[in-house]
């Protein structure tokens, strides 16, 4: 079973009926022990940077996660908050550290053409590194984003797709057992269901 994590941010009950249409089994839960005993992990998120770390750390959950994914190699699956909770730092209302998965600093979206942020809506992606986790997608596919604010990386190899706002930003990101995406593809119809199917197939296969 995966194990969504519950930081009190963010409707998780979407992610789970995803999955369940792909017929995987995926609980909501803020206990470690289910976290460490889970197939996978996912960490949604809806919010600001700053109460979810606090959040996750009021639950005890930071050196677990960094224990399950970064020395235990399980993978896990962040969705538009939860994939900027992967970085190292955030400029978000202050600046808080991140949980250090992956070389990235959260910093605000100011698009060149003076565009509205947050950024909301259906957006096209292009897809980098020939990523597993947006294969057999269409060329530019469209997904739906929610955001003020966005992963920036110095590290190309860990892109796995970028999106055009008023200036490219970092969409979806790929790194051995580490997987995100900035969009919600819970929200994103059959676009959105292929990448978690993905995600699942991945994770069965263990090929991270």
């Amino acid at each position: 079973m995966f194990c969504i994590i519950d930081c009190n941010l963010g409707n998780l009950r979407n992610v789970q009926k995803a999955f369940e249409r792909l017929g995987i089994r995926a609980g909501i839960s803020s206990k470690k022990e289910e976290l460490e005993s889970a197939q996978a992990i996912i960490l949604p998120g809806v919010g600001a940077f700053g109460d979810a770390i606090a959040n996750l750390q009021a639950l005890h959950l930071i050196e677990s996660i960094r224990e399950q994914v970064l020395h235990k190699k399980k993978p896990i699956f962040g969705i538009c908050l939860g994939m900027q909770l992967f970085g190292e730092e955030s400029y978000e209302r202050g600046h808080y550290r991140g949980l250090g998965l992956l070389p990235m600093s959260i910093q605000r979206l100011q698009p060149k053409e003076k565009l509205p942020v947050p950024h909301v809506g259906w957006d096209d992606i292009t897809v980098k590194n020939n990523s597993s986790l947006l294969a057999g997608l269409p060329e530019n596919p469209d997904f739906y984003f929610v955001h003020s604010f966005h992963a920036a990386c110095n590290s190309p190899e860990i892109v796995a797709a970028m999106c055009d706002y008023g200036g490219e930003f970092v969409a979806a990101v790929q790194w051995g057992n580490i997987f995100a995406t900035q969009f919600h593809p819970e929200k994103s119809q059959a676009s959105g269901l292929k990448v978690l199917a993905n995600f699942a197939k991945i994770v069965g296969e263990q090929k991270c």
